[in-house]
């Protein structure tokens, strides 16, 4: 299985240098691919900074919002639920210290260890902490992925 973050799911719906290879991977995937409600969250979050920050209309917003909502509405993607399981590691991790963790990032972590799922990112800093923690990790710099 594969674990989308936000920063990996994001290309599939909005222009951007990884959309073609971003793409290719969900279309040809032959893994069922998973998220959490966290993506759910930050990619709301993320079309809202890109409309304050005028690089990303309204309109534009919610069509990609809606396709997105369509897909999980559609099964396309299996969506898994936060529970406190995925607290406590995400907590362990970053009291531990051995990567420069974000809360969020060190969710994203624990969901795709605990699910036992291949870690899809673009982001360099969650890349490398996977590669720390042993979690299986394909990230996409934009030329190409990487299986740490």
């Amino acid at each position: 299985m594969l674990y989308f973050d936000t920063s990996a799911l994001m290309p599939y719906y909005r222009p951007e240098p990884l959309s073609a290879e971003i793409q290719a991977l969900l279309i040809q995937a032959q893994e069922q691919v998973v998220i959490s409600r966290l993506v759910e969250v930050e990619f709301a979050s993320v079309l809202a900074r890109l409309v304050r920050m005028g690089d990303l209309d309204a309109r534009s917003a919610g069509v990609i919002q809606t396709a997105f909502s369509q897909d999980i509405a559609r099964n396309c993607y299996r969506v898994l639920e936060l529970a406190s399981v995925h607290f406590k590691q995400a907590r362990d991790w970053l009291l531990e210290r051995k990567a420069p963790l974000r809360t969020l990032d060190a969710l994203h972590l624990a969901v795709a260890q605990i699910s036992d799922t291949r870690l899809v990112t673009s982001d360099v800093g969650l890349a490398s902490a996977a590669e720390k923690y042993g979690v299986a990790v394909e990230f996409f710099t934009g030329h190409a992925a990487a299986r740490i």
